[in-house]
């Protein structure tokens, strides 16, 4: 989050650790490009009018690198004349929300452009290990430790597969609710709890990689994972 207004960060840092996502801050330019060549973050909401550089300064610098190609963007700004959004869609941002906004809209927002760029990604191989969880992505198997085939159902193998996917990252419910059981995000059920809770006892001494993140949701422990 990228704004030299405190209470916007705050405000919008807020709505955005609520849903799940681990947020990081700046309030110039500059920090803004070092920090994102520093975390590489998956995605960069930016303020226009920022001290040090521009909004559109910072997204040219980012668009410009090799390691911060790939971060999407949101553009959030007072900023509402057409020059404006049309200049910063050119530039290659993601998306552009003017103030005063809905946080609400925003998070929804965020998580669209994750969705399209989740999608986007190339799947360099059927098969994903993390620690000594196997998943064979062409055949829906996994396995653990090398053993034999767990049983799983057709929810808990998508379950498995989207922590995987997104692994050391939180899942809040509602994301997980939109993405496995293709459901309304503010549905209010416990359906993510009893499945990972099954989920945990057929991965044996590995389900503790399942982490609980309090108040939030749910995180696959990265373990530096590898593709097989």
């Amino acid at each position: 989050m990228v704004d030299d207004e405190p209470d916007i960060v705050a405000l919008v840092a807020f709505h955005l650790v609520k849903a799940g996502y681990r947020v990081s801050t700046a309030a110039s330019g500059p920090d803004a490009i070092a920090q994102a060549r520093q975390d590489h973050p998956a995605l960069v909401v930016l303020d226009l009018m920022l001290p040090g550089m521009s909004g559109f300064e910072v997204l040219e610098a980012l668009r410009s690198e090799d390691a911060t190609r790939s971060i999407a963007v949101l553009m959030l700004t007072a900023r509402r004349e057409e020059p404006d959004r049309i200049r910063g869609l050119t530039l290659g941002a993601d998306d552009y929300l003017t103030k005063p906004f809905s946080p609400q809209e925003l998070v929804l927002r965020v998580g669209a452009i994750l969705r399209r760029l989740q999608q986007a990604l190339p799947v360099s191989s059927e098969t994903l290990r993390v620690g000594p969880i196997l998943i064979d992505r062409a055949a829906h198997r996994v396995m653990v430790d090398g053993s034999g085939e767990l049983e799983l159902t057709p929810t808990e193998y998508r379950l498995l597969l989207t922590l995987a996917e997104r692994r050391g990252r939180v899942q809040a419910r509602g994301l997980l609710l939109e993405t496995v059981w293709e459901a309304a995000p503010d549905i209010q059920t416990r359906t993510v709890d009893m499945h990972v809770q099954r989920l945990r006892t057929k991965l044996g001494s590995a389900g503790d990689m399942i982490e609980t993140v309090r108040g939030f949701g749910y995180r696959l422990k990265s373990a530096q994972p590898r593709s097989a």
